[in-house]
């Protein structure tokens, strides 16, 4: 008999069917995976399972341990969540409520559905966190969401999801954003807790990777549809579906292409160090050095990627770089022969059109009060003011084709749009001001395979075409190795390493970086094992 069974779940969202007629079964220790593109309705599927979409219309059969979740009532479904279903949401830092710490969070599910007095859930809040790997528990039990890295954070709401020992985990792309060390440790984590705790788990996921080296059957959704469903072995080896077939065949591959010889040196850096002063009580502050004394230079061109852990001081180098930095910053900048670093800001301004950055969560970034049209032109029309409404508008226009998108989006809002096609808005908003350099932050995490690939096409093709110089902040090595032409690696604020792509990836020569690249091996070899 199966733990929870989904016979023809369709979801509605007034006129729209976003999820249609699916159908699958988990049983009692099972590992299943829901895989596909970005909209393809899986974890609209997922939420549907704990009732938690208000707004939609829910129809088919699903049940849990022979009970219907549809008919069940609020009440029931209130006492159901959290204790026999649990779930890890995509993004801790919403997921877990700001103004509360960490161990009081966890043991306000304990005593909701356990009835343990506030003393013993403290104490078992404690033992979770131990139990999840994050390091003096009984400190980081005190801690707020804020005060813990990304990593500390889903162990977190991991060891929340486990608080009540449920019967099924539903884990919504548990490894989204996080460094390549850290997915390892959460996968290893993930699949140990599930062996000693012999629950079922639904994984939610476009990590192909991820899927291989943790599933035991995998269901595979194309636009609202449940297309194919096979057990991992099979499914990666005999794919059935040409959409399957594309989604394992989408894998980032050497892109770049060097650029010409003798190129303009555009960005140096020399000696650039950032530091923040953190209040310590009413009168003093302690110093936190984010990067120290980091050398650094880009051409016409060329893509220096920046690689390592979380915290590593990776983003904070690239937005001091900029003149974005709210660090304290020192050292010398020189952006296309101009001293920056001694520049004020008003003298600056005029230099921020050659200069842009595409950060890692497009909907974050772009307004939704704004249309496509606003957001894109935005910084044109603060650049060349003297441009005509009709001129402005053919330029976002014509910035929009670049990337793939039609012109006739323009009028649209954010929201309407898929992941990938936000990112590529994005990058038309960077792209119309024709910029010399565009700091590319995490650009592709978010994005599923498929959707990665496009984007990391797209790039390519436009530093082809317009001798771009990328700066390009990631922690997938992969994407690094397909895009970048030399590599630095960042750890503790520190530049532990340095030199062309091949040299740092095929032939390390520091420990870090060699544990960074056994990292991302691992997950390849478990993939394939």
């Amino acid at each position: 008999m199966s733990l929870l069974s989904v016979q023809n779940l369709s979801v509605r969202f007034g006129d729209t069917t976003v999820v249609d007629k699916v159908n699958f079964d988990i049983r009692a220790g099972e590992k299943f995976a829901l895989v596909g593109e970005s909209g393809s309705g899986k974890t609209v599927s997922a939420l549907s399972l704990m009732r938690l979409l208000p707004e939609a219309e829910i129809s088919g059969e699903l049940t849990f341990e022979g009970e219907s979740i549809l008919q069940k009532s609020e009440p029931e479904m209130r006492s159901l969540r959290g204790k026999d279903i649990a779930m890890i949401f995509q993004e801790p830092m919403t997921a877990l409520n700001p103004l509360f710490t960490i161990g009081n969070q966890i043991a306000e599910v304990l005593m909701l559905h356990e009835g343990l007095s506030a003393r013993e859930a403290a104490k078992r809040a404690v033992e979770l966190l131990d139990k999840t790997g994050i390091p003096e528990p009984a400190r980081r039990a005190m801690s707020y969401p804020h005060q813990l890295s990304g990593g500390q954070r889903q162990r977190a709401m991991i060891a929340m999801a486990l608080a009540c020992r449920p019967k099924l985990l539903i884990a919504d792309e548990p490894t989204t954003a996080l460094d390549v060390t850290i997915q390892v440790q959460i996968l290893e984590l993930l699949n140990q807790l599930q062996r000693d705790e012999q629950m079922a788990v639904l994984m939610i996921t476009h990590d192909l990777n991820l899927v291989r080296s943790f599933a035991d059957r995998v269901g595979v959704m194309q636009q609202g549809r449940l297309i194919e469903t096979a057990d991992t072995a099979t499914l990666f080896s005999a794919p059935r579906e040409s959409y399957t077939q594309r989604l394992l065949a989408s894998h980032a591959r050497r892109m770049a292409s060097d650029p010409a010889p003798g190129a303009h040196l555009l960005l140096e850096a020399k000696a650039l160090r950032c530091r923040f002063l953190i209040p310590q009580g009413w009168f003093r502050q302690r110093e936190f050095v984010a990067v120290e004394r980091t050398d650094l230079s880009l051409s016409r061109g060329e893509t220096l990627g920046i690689v390592g852990e979380s915290g590593s001081g990776k983003s904070t180098l690239g937005m001091a770089l900029l003149r974005l930095s709210v660090a304290q910053t020192e050292g010398q900048i020189d952006f296309d022969g101009k001293r920056i670093s001694e520049m004020s800001s008003a003298s600056l301004r005029p230099l921020r059109a050659q200069m842009q950055v595409v950060f890692q969560d497009p909907f974050a970034s772009l307004s939704p009060r704004r249309t496509i049209e606003q957001i894109v032109g935005e910084g044109l029309a603060l650049h060349q003011p003297q441009l005509s409404p009709e001129a402005l508008r053919r330029a976002v226009a014509d910035g929009l084709s670049e990337v793939g998108l039609s012109p006739e989006m323009m009028s649209r809002y954010p929201h309407e749009f898929s992941g990938g096609q936000r990112q590529r808005i994005a990058i038309a908003r960077a792209l119309v001001l024709k910029p010399a350099m565009i700091l590319l932050d995490e650009p592709t995490s978010s994005l599923d395979v498929s959707v990665q690939y496009q984007v990391l096409e797209l790039l390519a093709e436009l530093q082809r075409k317009h001798g771009l110089a990328y700066l390009f902040i990631s922690h997938d090595l992969a994407v690094i190795r397909a895009m970048a032409h030399r590599v630095i690696v960042m750890k503790d604020g520190r530049v532990v390493e340095s030199g062309t792509t091949s040299e740092v990836l095929s032939a390390p020569r520091e420990d870090y970086t060699r544990r960074l690249l056994a990292a991302a091996e691992f997950r390849e070899l478990t993939a394939t094992a």
